[in-house]
């Protein structure tokens, strides 16, 4: 690599501040008199979105291999075949000429209403760090970068430009920052593309906190942050907070801006320069591979269609499936003929072919008789002739294979779904057809939860394909026919209803902001505190096979936090085929200081098993899978006590606990001051020490003052009718001891920093 800081130090401020800016709609800004050469980005995350003219955005791409979307990939939960889709991804690049990859996307799945929630993995944060992480490593391994997307906390497409998304501190850490870190710490992507949005109140294109504070300096970043596209309002102030590359350009007009801002001194011009390092260093990575040739398109079809029959989530089953003997097929359904493979936006690829369910159901039904009915048209169009005619061909079959896709005027980039429902033309095809044929099954194509509220009891199978990239419809009659056991499960949960959601209340917005009332509480997290019941759990996946878990047992019943515990449990397959199982590490903290929600995923592991076989699992559980962020404290903190490891087939079947002991090592300053309620005071080991003979004190007097009762409860006899203490508990001690301050020897306040500077002198 050339020798950077020579580079910078002859280049003149008007250069700097060029390349701080692109040169085109995909391309950084070359200095060819220092040898400084482009650099060529494109769309992802699921495919190479490759034009053939850097200089514009809007035309076809050059023909790629559309792998399935990330609410598929995720649910495969295997981050081993992520990683060969990175790779795949990365040889594509090399050979269509592409320095860095836009993707992964790992926004959290706030709500089911999310317009790009097909772009994104998980309701759970582990799991789409895990997910992000291996994708990351698989592309980089090849020498091209990546561009985790969109840092921080773009959860809708509504008023995605402008939105500020009110959250607080722990669920920031908690839930909507925890993926990105990862995937930073674990697999260190090129580049970091910040969100259109506002958090709490500051465009996230010029968040000092979320670029610099946290991302470079906590987290140890060392790319280049860039922009999503036309996000940044004020290109000193982004540059300033940490924002390296706006894309896209030519802007000179925002390079003019960086000019003037260094000369008139508003800009410290080694701000500049260090943002001039990150993208120069990241220009000379990527170039140090060489670019052209092509890519094995087979092959890539081919793990595309591996990763789509993974990824598939059989929802419900009586039996029906894997078809077999059955001689009458009737095949419904646009989307058995139009496969609906992709979602529309920046992420739509230019498939290099693209496989049709219909054909792959003719090749396969050997014997059998197919008959082919519409069912829906494209439109919103209410067709009763068309269920009809699907009825009609459902009746005279064995079995009616019903393909339902939710079209792309519900979902897509650009705006959020209105409801959770299919199209009312789809909703009345199912159930008559349903009610013709008991043998039906609903294969979904869609990148989100649906409702089926209206029509899952009447159907004998449901088949969730998502948008399933362009081999899915091999993948899908692999899965119909037995040839593949279905192995899938949710990386998210399916509500019964839209209003059961966490977010139902304070979505999407409005005067500008959107509040995340919910705060900890998506997804699982939600429905388990508020015992709500959905259609289908966080983790749910049938198979063609079944597995017993047994044998359960820890690494140690005590342990250090910094060492973690190890978990395992013997897996075994007790079906008559072969199969996959998922499972799923839940941690829940008996007692904690805050609020945590009843569990949270913590380690998964997937193990494939032939008829009868076991194999032992096990799964590792550090620091994190026990922390929880301290807002006060500011950094995460774990607290001695018990905790439960929930062993799991999804959220909703646990099928062992353990109870383990964690002994925390951390040396907490105090944050006790002169505000602290007496309950602080005894919640803190130092202030506790200082503090507690003086409560025992103040409960002797209250009892004596109060009815003269020996008890902890007290007061009823005096007519009060109240627990003093209790009471007293809640309120700053300075306050309490105010009401005392005529038998105090001191001033209450001066009592209280007397206090504070004997707790503080024992740190």
């Amino acid at each position: 690599m050339k020798d950077i800081q020579t580079i910078i130090s002859q280049m003149t401020l008007e250069e700097k501040a060029a390349l701080c800016i692109g040169a085109s709609a995909w391309t950084s800004t070359p200095i060819e008199r220092l040898g400084v050469p482009e650099m060529i980005v494109s769309d992802g995350p699921h495919g190479v979105r490759r034009v053939p003219d850097v200089h514009a955005i809007g035309m076809e791409s050059l023909p790629a291999t559309c792998f399935p979307t990330a609410s598929c990939t995720a649910s495969t939960w295997d981050v081993d075949l992520i990683r060969q889709m990175g790779q795949a991804l990365g040889e594509e690049c090399i050979a269509l000429n592409v320095d860095v990859l836009l993707g992964p996307g790992v926004n959290m799945k706030r709500s089911p209403l999310g317009g790009r929630n097909f772009e994104y993995f998980s309701e759970d944060p582990y799991l789409a760090g895990e997910m992000a992480a291996n994708f990351i490593q698989g592309v980089q391994s090849k020498g091209v970068g990546t561009s985790i997307k969109h840092y921080a906390v773009n959860n809708q497409e509504f008023q995605r430009f402008t939105i500020s998304a009110e959250v607080d501190e722990r669920a920031l850490r908690e839930i909507y920052l925890p993926a990105f870190e990862k995937a930073v710490k674990q697999a260190q992507p090129w580049t970091v593309m910040c969100s259109y949005n506002k958090v709490n109140g500051t465009f996230a294109s010029q968040h000092q906190y979320l670029l610099t504070e946290i991302l470079k300096k906590e987290w140890g970043f060392e790319g280049l942050v860039v922009s999503d596209w036309g996000a940044v309002r004020d290109r000193v102030a982004a540059l300033r907070a940490g924002l390296d590359w706006e894309m896209p350009g030519p802007q000179a007009r925002r390079a003019q801006a960086i000019v003037q801002a260094v000369q008139s001194g508003e800009l410290d011009e080694s701000v500049l320069d260090e943002a001039v390092r990150r993208i120069l260093r990241i220009v000379f990575k990527a170039k140090a591979t060489p670019k052209g040739g092509t890519f094995d398109a087979e092959a890539h079809h081919q793990l595309a269609r591996k990763i789509a029959a993974e990824g598939m989530v059989l929802l419900k089953n009586n039996g029906i499936l894997p078809l077999s003997g059955q001689k009458r097929i009737a095949v419904i359904g646009r989307a058995a003929q139009k496969a609906h493979f992709q979602g529309g936006g920046s992420s739509h690829i230019n498939p290099t072919r693209v496989s049709v369910p219909w054909a792959e159901l003719q090749a396969r039904a050997e014997g059998a008789e197919l008959t082919y009915a519409e069912g829906y048209p494209a439109d919103d169009a209410f067709r009763q002739d068309l269920i009809e005619e699907a009825v009609k061909a459902a009746r005279s079959a064995d079995v009616a294979l019903l393909f339902i896709a939710l079209p792309t005027y519900k979902e897509s980039e650009g705006y959020d779904r209105k409801d959770l429902d299919l199209t009312q033309q789809q909703v009345a095809l199912i159930q008559a057809v349903a009610q013709a044929q008991p043998n039906t099954v609903v294969i979904l194509n869609n990148g989100a939860p649906v409702v089926m509220c209206e029509w899952i009891d009447g159907v004998a199978a449901v088949l969730e394909a998502w948008l399933m990239g362009q081999a899915g419809a091999e993948a899908l009659a692999d899965i119909l026919f037995g040839q593949i056991n279905p192995s899938g499960k949710l990386a998210e949960t399916f509500p019964l209803h839209l209003t059961d959601t966490p977010a139902y209340l304070n979505w999407p917005g409005e005067t500008g902001t959107v509040r995340y009332g919910e705060g900890l509480f998506v997804g699982y997290r939600y429905y388990d505190a508020k015992r709500i019941p959905v259609l289908f759990p966080f983790g749910h996946g049938l198979s063609y096979t079944t597995f017993a878990y047994s044998n359960p047992r820890v690494s140690a019943s005590t342990f250090k936090d910094v060492e973690g515990v190890t978990l395992t449990v013997d897996v075994t397959n007790t079906g008559s085929r072969a199969g996959k199982e998922i499972v799923q590490v839940y941690v829940h903290d008996r007692q904690a200081g805050l609020v945590r929600p009843q569990k949270e995923l913590k380690g998964f592991a997937k193990v494939e098993l032939q008829p009868g076989e076991t194999k032992a699992v096990s799964v590792h559980l550090d620091f994190r899978a026990f922390a929880f962020y301290h807002p006060k404290y500011r950094q995460w903190i774990t607290e001695d006590g018990e905790f439960d490891l929930l062993i799991a087939a999804s959220a909703a079947d646990i099928r062992h606990t353990l109870t383990v002991t964690l002994q925390s090592t951390l040396n907490l300053p105090c944050i006790l001051d002169k505000e602290s309620t007496i309950r602080e005071w005894l919640a803190d080991l130092r202030g506790r020490a200082v503090f507690g003979p003086m409560y025992a004190q103040m409960e002797a007097q209250a009892r004596k003052m109060f009815g003269g009762s020996e008890e902890p409860r007290y007061g009823t006899e005096s007519g009060i009718g109240m627990d003093i203490m209790e009471m007293f508990n809640d309120m700053p001690l300075v306050s309490v001891l105010m009401f005392q301050a005529a038998s105090l020897p001191i001033h209450p306040e001066d009592l209280v920093n007397s206090l504070l500077q004997q707790v503080h002198s024992m740190q």
